[in-house]
């Protein structure tokens, strides 16, 4: 199904999708604090409006970012997982937080993450390997 963007410039379609307020932090609070419901998503430090993160999963889930399966012992409540496109994301996610680190802390209180003075790769692996490890556990 083709999507509507504002144009055909790669970052200009990329920021249509994951440029908003709120869905990079959606993926990273389930590639990197392996959050899945939609209560925990919702419990997240920035407190996303319940109406808001129902939106964002929907579009990341349109996107083909996330899928959602449901919670074995209650057929009401999903489980949200990243796909192979989300988790694709893991760079992006390192790189926000590195600038993120050098650059802002003289405006707002950063919060030290441990580990980010490690070559990039490492980093990338370490994320993507946390992550596949708490899938599959869901296999």
């Amino acid at each position: 199904m083709e999507k509507e963007f504002r144009s055909g410039c790669p970052i200009s379609s990329t920021l249509d999708v994951i440029g908003d307020k709120w869905s990079l932090l959606i993926i990273r609070d389930m590639l990197v604090k392996h959050k899945k419901t939609f209560k925990e998503i919702s419990d997240s430090d920035e407190r996303i409006a319940p109406s808001i993160l129902s939106a964002r999963l929907k579009l990341l889930e349109s996107y083909k970012l996330i899928f959602k399966i449901k919670v074995l012992e209650n057929k009401k409540e999903n489980i949200y997982l990243l796909t192979p496109k989300g988790i694709s994301l893991t760079p992006i996610i390192v790189e926000f937080s590195l600038w993120g680190t050098d650059n802002m802390r003289e405006f707002t209180k950063i919060d030290k993450i441990e580990g980010l003075n490690l070559d990039k790769s490492h980093i990338i692996k370490a994320v993507q390997g946390g992550y596949n490890g708490m899938v599959n556990t869901f296999s």
